[in-house]
């Protein structure tokens, strides 16, 4: 059965290695049949949530930006990707603000399979832990999440590491086996 696959990329540089490897998992959905889309989070206009609560019973939110769009192509997802590069032991900012904006309809998003994808300079994978669980905790929060699986691109300092790496491999038989 093909799936509405929406793949977040956190990543502050197109074609970094957290980037790459979302490519590679898209590569591996789109050959499985799956209806994939990815948006590279940099390239939006997306700002910060206020915490003002305007939204509670409009789900809508008070800032005119790209996130209405993107918080669209979220709820209508069957399997949702987050990816980012791991910077001081978490998630990176362009990730972040996306999960923090997606309070004007959070409660719309029930039954989404996750997959997570990080990439480190470190080659250690604990320094990830951190990272993957600023993704669970968002995932927590909507009834019916499921984890699919998780990416840990360690050891990828260099923007074109990820090539030819293990973690490419990954991605994409993560994308394939969706």
């Amino acid at each position: 059965m093909s799936k509405k696959i929406l793949i977040l990329s956190g990543s502050p540089r197109k074609g970094g290695n957290s980037d790459y490897l979302c490519d590679q998992f898209l590569k591996g959905a789109v050959e499985s049949g799956h209806e994939v889309e990815k948006i590279f989070v940099s390239e939006k206009n997306i700002g910060y949530c206020r915490a003002c609560y305007a939204c509670k019973n409009t789900h809508k939110c008070i800032i005119k930006d790209d996130m209405a769009e993107i918080l669209e192509k979220i709820v209508a997802a069957d399997v949702l990707v987050l990816a980012s590069p791991v910077y001081f032991y978490s998630i990176d900012a362009q990730i972040k603000t996306v999960i923090d904006r997606t309070l004007a309809r959070w409660t719309e998003l029930k039954n989404k399979e996750f997959y997570y994808i990080l990439s480190a300079g470190e080659d250690d994978k604990k320094i990830m832990e951190r990272s993957v669980e600023c993704f669970r905790g968002f995932a927590d929060c909507f009834e019916g999440s499921i984890e699919r699986g998780v990416v840990y691109g360690h050891g990828l300092y260099e923007k074109k590491d990820a090539r030819d790496s293990k973690f490419a491999i990954e991605a994409y038989e993560l994308g394939k086996n969706v």
